[in-house]
């Protein structure tokens, strides 16, 4: 991490030497605009780092564009020399007014780094006439990277597939929820026909017991009467 912080800035101090040695008398003021991040992939021919500037106070002259590499080993001036010819690895273009851009051609992955674009005006000794962006991370992938258009197809698919999914989750709790009630209202029916039953029998045998008592009582006072009846005959005899 100090190696990274003290290499970017050196590398500060340097476009600082750089755009100082660049321009020479005015009021102006630039400012630089980049993106700050690009991912390509490493198949891919091609790749350009945008870098839009705006002036204030600044002479009627078209500025010069710099550009400067930050990478994993030491800091880089690019196309000190213009680098205009379509051979070379990084070509310099003028895209529209107050707009340039880097090219990098034959994009492999060690071109991954950061890409600073600076802006100064030769003729304005000014130090706000001479101004860097931020940076734009270059990342070269070795995989395939997706378009934007079908990461958009995959969110989207992504997002349905969610909502379906929690959609069946919801309809499964709901309907385990109604095969319960369902369930524990059938067991409470059984359980109410069957004491109803068991009760009943209750009822019947109970009723039967109740009779046999009674039978078995009567028995008793028959027999009784008929021999008090046989005694009474038998002492009236002559």
């Amino acid at each position: 991490m100090a190696t990274v912080n003290g290499g970017i800035i050196t590398l500060s101090l340097e476009i600082s030497l750089v755009l100082l040695c660049v321009g020479a008398a005015g009021g102006c003021t630039v400012s630089v605009f980049q993106p700050p991040f690009l991912e390509v992939d490493h198949t891919q021919k091609a790749v350009t780092i945008q870098c839009s500037f705006s002036t204030v106070g600044c002479p009627a002259e078209q500025p010069r564009s710099l550009w400067f590499r930050y990478g994993t080993h030491q800091p880089e001036n690019l196309c000190l020399d213009g680098c205009r010819r379509e051979t070379d690895k990084f070509r310099v273009g003028t895209s529209a007014q107050n707009q340039v851009s880097l090219t990098v051609n034959r994009v492999a992955l060690n071109d991954s780094a950061i890409y600073i674009c600076g802006i100064a005006f030769p003729s304005s000794k000014e130090p706000k006439a001479k101004q860097t962006g931020g940076g734009t991370v270059l990342v070269v992938r070795a995989m395939k990277v997706l378009s934007k258009e079908l990461q958009s197809l995959l969110t989207a698919i992504l997002s349905l597939l969610s909502i379906y999914i929690i959609g069946v989750l919801v309809i499964f709790v709901i309907l385990t929820k109604s095969k319960s009630n369902t369930l524990r209202k059938k067991e409470t029916e059984d359980s109410q026909k069957k004491k109803s039953v068991r009760r009943i029998f209750q009822e019947i045998a109970q009723e039967l017991y109740s009779k046999r008592n009674m039978e078995t009582c009567q028995q008793p006072e028959k027999d009784n009467t008929y021999e008090n009846r046989r005694a009474v005959s038998n002492y009236e005899r002559p």
